[in-house]
């Protein structure tokens, strides 16, 4: 993949981590305008990379640096799954969008809670079994590709980390999988083996 972009790359080396619509790649390369970066098959087949063509604009986002400043909510550019976009709505100055989930990832989708589009790091508005609402205000309609986004469109997914990882130690204790569960619920034993009760 090749992707024009000049000023994110000021201070770019190759081996860096860069995200192109929230797909965190590799810098490859570099081109005079650009950077290249090598798409995994599975990278095309699950992330809304697949649906890019040449002169797609798409956001771009550094790694954060560890001394810089926290806007938003952690977004490793491991991406989830892949939404569309179902329907917009402006209203006065915001745009909302109401995408499509795929109904397993519903559970880390809260209102008021925190996933990203894109890359995007956005606040949920709405959420539903197998939807989100999100609403843009004017400086991400401005800056990013999601305001350009219609009914139809592929948009990367990417819930929150901390309600993934929370899920894992809640019903898992931490363990792997195929290790056996000694619980899978809360309870009182839990709690007091944990120190909560």
């Amino acid at each position: 993949m090749t992707v024009e972009a000049e000023k994110i790359l000021e201070d770019a080396h190759l081996g860096d981590s860069i995200a192109v619509n929230g797909v965190c790649v590799t810098i490859s390369g570099f081109t005079r305008s650009g950077f290249t970066a090598d798409l995994m098959p599975e990278t095309v087949k699950s992330t809304a990379l697949r649906q890019s063509k040449p002169g797609t604009r798409v956001n771009l986002e550094r790694a954060m640096a560890a001394g810089g400043r926290f806007g938003g909510h952690l977004v490793s550019g491991h991406v989830d799954a892949v939404a569309e976009v179902k329907a917009r709505r402006p209203e006065a100055n915001a745009l909302y969008l109401m995408l499509g989930i795929p109904p397993e990832f519903a559970r880390y989708i809260v209102k008021k809670g925190s996933v990203a589009l894109d890359g995007t790091s956005l606040t949920v508005f709405g959420a539903g079994e197998d939807s989100l609402t999100v609403s843009l205000i004017p400086h991400t309609q401005e800056m990013t590709v999601l305001a350009k986004k219609k009914p139809g469109d592929l948009v990367n997914l990417e819930c929150d980390m901390m309600a993934k990882y929370t899920e894992r130690l809640l019903v898992q204790g931490g363990r792997h999988e195929e290790m056996p569960h000694r619980q899978t619920s809360i309870g009182l034993e839990l709690l007091r083996e944990n120190g909560f009760a």
